[in-house]
């Protein structure tokens, strides 16, 4: 079970407004210190976590004259980087999607992922990517074995890849667009 997953805030009560009022999420605990206690890193902090209906908890940590982060280095981090929380059903995720504009908050979608799970996107105030997900597939994440046959398949093109000289990143284009193929009856 995930215990708590933590970012950065710069502004605290926005964060708390936005995961308290708009997702519903219950303010569970906070912790003040002028350090660090696993580093000694003389950093004051207010670390603050969020209880989701599961107990598992969102925390953020705002930080006294933290400077805002750097852009990052390639636009692809602010698309792969995200939390995902889960939904109920189709229904609640439109409900959300629904209640979120209202509020609002610019929402992406809904996304059906390969009949895999079906997804709604938007920006906490700290710009932090979220997805809202209900999964379509009730087995969704027990595929392990065509998910270790995926993985084989990847690592062995890219290693062949770059054994022959050749751009990965369309010899992996390659891989998915036969994989597709094979598995959705996609046309490329």
């Amino acid at each position: 079970m995930l215990n708590h997953y933590a970012r950065v805030t710069h502004d605290v009560g926005a964060t708390a407004d936005f995961y308290g009022r708009i997702l519903g999420m219950e303010i569970a605990s906070t912790i003040m210190d002028d350090h660090i206690p696993s580093t000694g890193d003389p950093y004051p902090y207010f670390h603050i976590f969020f209880r989701m209906g599961d107990g598992s908890t969102m925390a953020f940590f705002e930080c006294t004259e933290l400077p805002l982060p750097s852009a990052p280095s390639h636009p692809a981090y602010d698309v792969f980087d995200h939390i995902a929380l889960e939904v109920k059903d189709s229904d609640e995720l439109a409900r959300w999607k629904e209640w979120l504009v209202s509020q609002g908050v610019e929402v992406l979608g809904p996304v059906d992922h390969k009949g895999i799970i079906e997804s709604i996107y938007f920006r906490d105030p700290n710009g932090y990517r979220l997805e809202l997900t209900t999964p379509i597939d009730p087995a969704w994440n027990h595929h392990g074995k065509q998910a270790q046959e995926d993985l084989t398949l990847w690592l062995q093109a890219r290693q062949q890849a770059q054994v022959r000289g050749e751009n990965v990143s369309e010899a992996m284009v390659a891989l998915i667009h036969r994989v597709k193929q094979q598995r959705y009856k996609t046309e490329i």
